[in-house]
C-alpha cells in the first residue's frame, strides 16, 4: 500500500509548484480560463470562509462565512452560488461569482438546520436543500424561491433520517437523496443519537409533489454504514460513498452504485478499503463519465475507479485529502492544508492561508 504524502512530499510530487498569495477580498479579478470550482476553507487565522478558483489555483472570489462551511452548489441558469454550513449549522451564504451582487445570508427555519448540501431546479427558479427537523427526527427537503430573495416556500420529507447530499437526475424532476441514517439533535451538537439502530437508504422523489419514486436500503448486516455523499454519471449511475459506524474492527464494503429501479450494487473489496478507515469523504463523476474518485481522507488516498467495470484504476495518495470535483480532464483534489491537485496533468498548487474543507465543486465549464 501507498504510503500518504507530507505537506512537503505533496509539494514535491507536484513537481515544483508556485506558492500563491491569497485574494484579499473586494472585486472579482479576471478569470484566465473558463472553469471555476469553488470550496469551503479554514483561514490561517481561524476564519471561514468560501473561495472561487480556476483548476490552476487562482483565487477568484474569496468570501467570508459566519461559521465552518461544507459544500457548494451553483444555479445553472443565474450564477448564484449557495455555500451551506456544516452540520448541524443554520446559515447558507448566497453569491455569484462575479461579483454582482452582495453576499446574502440564508437562516434555517425554526427547528430546523442545514445538512450541507444543496441544489438548484434546472431553471434556477427553486433551491432545494437538505435539513433536519431535529424534533421530530425527521430528514426534510427545504424548497426556496431564488426570485424571492431565496424565500423558504416549503419542505416534503427525505423519506429517511439524515439526509445528507442530494442530486437532480437528468429528467429535471426526480431528486436522489442519501438519506445518512443518523439522527442528531442541535442540543447534543454532532453526537450520533441512533447508531442502534439507523437505516440508511437512498430515495428518489418527485421535487414539485415530494412523492417517493423509489428507496433502496442496505441489507441489515450494513445497516451502520451511512450513505452520506453521492454522485450521478451522464448514464444516470448513482455512485454512493459511505461512513461507516459499526466496529471498526469491521471491513465492510464503502462504495457502491446505484440505477433507479434497481438494487444498491456494494464494491466489495476488503482488499482495496481495508486502509480507509472506513470512510469515504468525497464522490465524484469525471465528465465523460468512465472514471469514479471517492475520496477517503482517514485513509490518505484518493481511489480512482473504472465505471464500466468497477475496477480500481489507480490509487492517489494525498494526506487528509477530501475534495474532489471533475475537470476538463480527470479530477480537481484538494488537501487540508491548501493544495489543489490536478489527478490527469499532476499539476498542483498550493493555497497559501486556505485549509480547504471536506468539498470542491465545479461552477461551470
Amino acid at each position: 500500500m501507498t504510503p500518504p504524502v507530507s505537506r512537503r512530499a505533496f509539494l514535491q510530487l507536484t513537481g515544483g509548484l508556485a506558492l500563491l498569495t491569497a485574494f484579499e477580498g473586494g472585486p472579482a479579478v479576471a478569470a484566465t480560463g473558463s472553469e471555476y470550482f469553488a470550496a469551503a476553507y479554514q483561514s490561517a487565522e481561524g476564519g471561514y470562509g468560501v473561495a472561487v478558483f480556476t483548476a490552476d489555483g487562482q483565487l477568484i472570489r474569496d468570501i467570508g462565512l459566519p461559521g465552518r462551511g461544507h459544500d457548494v452548489t451553483l444555479s445553472p441558469r443565474s450564477g448564484h452560488c449557495v455555500a451551506f454550513a456544516r452540520r448541524p449549522g443554520t446559515f447558507a451564504v448566497v453569491f455569484d461569482i462575479h461579483s454582482k451582487h452582495p453576499p446574502q445570508t440564508l437562516t434555517s427555519a425554526p427547528g430546523r438546520h442545514f445538512y450541507g448540501h444543496g441544489v438548484f431546479s434546472p431553471d434556477g427558479r427553486l433551491l432545494y436543500t437538505t435539513e433536519n427537523d431535529y424534533d421530530a427526527g425527521d430528514g426534510i427537503i427545504g424548497v426556496y424561491n431564488t426570485a424571492d430573495d431565496f424565500r423558504r416556500i416549503g419542505e416534503f420529507p427525505s423519506h429517511g433520517v439524515g439526509p445528507h447530499q442530494l442530486a437532480l437526475m437528468a429528467d429535471g424532476t426526480t431528486l436522489v437523496i442519501a438519506n445518512g441514517g443518523i439522527e442528531t439533535h442541535p442540543d447534543f451538537g454532532r453526537r450520533k443519537l441512533n447508531l442502534a439502530t439507523m437505516q440508511p437508504n437512498i430515495a428518489f422523489m418527485n421535487r414539485d409533489s415530494g412523492d417517493l419514486l423509489d428507496r433502496q436500503s442496505l441489507p441489515a448486516d450494513l445497516h451502520q454504514l451511512s450513505l452520506r455523499h453521492l454522485a450521478v454519471a451522464a448514464d444516470q449511475t448513482v455512485w454512493i460513498g459511505g461512513q461507516y459506524e459499526g466496529p471498526v474492527t469491521d471491513q465492510p464494503p464503502l462504495i457502491a452504485s446505484l440505477r433507479r429501479d434497481g438494487q444498491i450494487d456494494m464494491i466489495n473489496q476488503p482488499d482495496v478499503t481495508a486502509g480507509l478507515k472506513n470512510y469515504i469523504g468525497s464522490v465524484a463523476v469525471s465528465r465523460d463519465g468512465a472514471r469514479v474518485a471517492t475520496s477517503a481522507p482517514r485513509g490518505d488516498r484518493v481511489l480512482i475507479w473504472s465505471a464500466r467495470d468497477r475496477r480500481l484504476i489507480r490509487e492517489i495518495p494525498v494526506a487528509a485529502g477530501c475534495g474532489a470535483a471533475p475537470a476538463t480532464t480527470g479530477f480537481l483534489l484538494s488537501g487540508p492544508t491548501g493544495e489543489i491537485l490536478s489527478t490527469d496533468t499532476g499539476a498542483g498548487q498550493q493555497v497559501s492561508g486556505h485549509r480547504w474543507d471536506n468539498h470542491i465543486s465545479r461552477l461551470q465549464a
